[in-house]
């Protein structure tokens, strides 16, 4: 029973770690130690419910991100929270083909502007793709928090960029 427990989580964990780390950097705004820190606690948290209470899950990938918004919200209100990362991203390798350096230094400068809830609204409802219902069950909130949220998330992101979004979106 535990060796079929611990095969199907270490699957569940392998297929879903990346999408949950790439989250995690958005929301975090590019501090990729405290995304792996929240994609670890969100796995670990995962694991616990990992057996028999899974099975009262319907989708267990949407409720891994929903754990991975709560656990980076939580960390967002504890006293700890308020060190701020350095101001310059840590050199990666693995920038994919294509990439626009520059464009992705601005968009995660301009997410690291936003309140923590806004960041997650712009996160969960572009990045993730998810309704609006979704996503107010996700950060705990009403649907109409999410819009009004969303509403003034973009805007402040549009001033933050210059005008519209649809100069970045089409590079």
């Amino acid at each position: 029973m535990r060796g079929s427990r611990t095969d199907g989580f270490r699957e569940f964990a392998a297929a879903r770690t990346g999408h949950l780390y790439r989250s995690a950097c958005l929301l975090t705004s590019g501090d990729t130690h405290l995304a792996e820190d929240l994609v670890q606690e969100t796995l670990g948290r995962m694991y616990v419910l990992w057996g028999r209470r899974l099975s009262r899950i319907d989708n267990p990938a949407a409720y891994a991100q929903t754990v991975l918004v709560r656990a980076f919200l939580t960390h967002r209100r504890r006293s700890s929270s308020s060190e701020r990362p350095h101001g310059e991203l840590p050199d990666t390798d693995a920038a994919p083909t294509g990439a626009d350096p520059a464009l992705r230094v601005t968009l995660l400068g301009a997410l690291g502007e936003l309140s923590p809830k806004d960041r997650a609204v712009i996160v969960l409802r572009y990045w993730e793709d998810r309704s609006i219902e979704e996503t107010a069950d996700a950060m705990n909130v009403s649907s109409a928090a999410v819009r009004t949220r969303c509403t003034r998330a973009l805007s402040r992101l549009r001033d933050q960029l210059g005008g519209t979004l649809v100069e970045f979106a089409m590079r």
